[in-house]
């Protein structure tokens, strides 16, 4: 099954005008974090789901394990290079007939903000359902968004603690509401799951994004500039989170596998 489906997004991917660049059997689109936005805006003006991905080395590795959330990643209308290593591996991986690579890292959260700018600049009345975060989090992000983007409306909240009982509710919610953006973050591979699992959900882009509903209400900061331009996010997060440590093994193993990738083809 699995085999099959890598098929059929193996021909989609050949005659897709987006140039990808495969990373250990993910995609990740050959686009600068200005194209990006450009694309997901783009995504605003049709009439059905687009689903969007940022994975990171840890999320690669994750998806070499888990096929169900490899197919997620494969079958996104979108997935952006959300960590410097994947841009490295893809300079370090380039085939000798084409040399493409990532042009940069395209970060989750700063295209966010970013695709808000757009918005903002365009005058284009703009609505969002936020889900992720504890209770709470969601609605504070709420206030902070709408607050700095005038046209910009959070019709709906849920924090991302819902059990499998709640979750039509919440969808049936969504639904009604319609809105452009579904802002989904709940936590990889968890955001990635429910987004392919919904597919037909009546948005125009949902957007998995880690952590970024928690950083828009100010309960988690960024780490320092120096730290961001240096790619050492990780870092950080180990540091408020040092329970993370046995998940960020994936990082050495990732770097591992692009090795033996280069090495053995």
């Amino acid at each position: 099954m699995v085999t099959l489906f890598c098929l059929q997004n193996l021909i989609l991917c050949l005659y897709s005008p987006m140039h990808k660049v495969d990373i250990l059997g993910v995609p990740f689109a050959c686009l600068t974090q200005a194209e990006a936005v450009e694309k997901i805006f783009g995504y605003l003006k049709e009439n059905h789901n687009h689903i969007i991905v940022t994975p990171n080395p840890e999320g690669v590795m994750q998806a070499r394990r888990n096929p169900a959330f490899y197919e997620a990643l494969y079958s996104a209308d979108l997935s952006l290079a959300d960590g410097t290593g994947i841009v490295i591996a893809s300079v370090f991986l380039q085939d000798g007939q084409t040399h493409r690579r990532l042009p940069e890292r395209v970060r989750g959260v700063d295209t966010m903000f970013a695709l808000l700018e757009k918005t903002c600049e365009s005058k284009r009345e703009t609505t969002a359902y936020f889900l992720g975060g504890a209770a709470g989090v969601a609605e504070k992000a709420k206030q902070n968004i709408e607050s700095r983007y005038s046209n910009f409306k959070v019709v709906g909240t849920h924090d991302g603690f819902f059990t499998a009982e709640q979750e039509p509710d919440i969808v049936a919610e969504i639904n009604d509401l319609s809105p452009d953006i579904l802002l989904v973050c709940t936590g990889m591979p968890r955001a990635e799951l429910w987004a392919t699992k919904n597919r037909n959900i009546n948005a125009r882009v949902t957007m998995c994004l880690g952590g970024t509903i928690d950083i828009m209400a100010g309960t988690v900061k960024l780490a320092p500039p120096l730290m961001r331009k240096l790619g050492l996010e990780w870092l950080n997060r180990l540091f408020r989170q040092p329970q993370r440590f046995f998940r960020m093994l994936d990082i050495p193993r990732f770097m591992w596998a692009v090795l033996v990738k280069k090495v053995l083809g």
